[in-house]
């Protein structure tokens, strides 16, 4: 079976997808996890919050994810 230069795009398209929202989402939980690990020195009752703050960020890699599968189910 040969693959086509539309393929292999469509395929490189889905793993750009699942890096971008990786990366992405790996910058922004560093930073929110200094400065959340930061505010839990000084108010301890904030932990709710820091967690909430930290599992933002993953909507975007899930995302990228589905993106990712939904190209490849357009390779035939």
């Amino acid at each position: 079976m040969a693959i086509d230069f539309g393929t292999g795009l469509i395929a490189l398209g889905a793993g750009l997808a699942v890096l971008g929202g990786a990366i992405g989402t790996a910058y922004a939980q560093a930073n929110i996890g200094s400065a959340g690990m930061g505010l839990l020195a000084e108010r301890e009752n904030a932990f709710g919050q820091v967690i909430i703050l930290l599992a933002l960020p993953e909507t975007i890699v899930l995302l990228g994810f589905i993106i990712g599968f939904l190209l490849l189910g357009k390779i035939e």
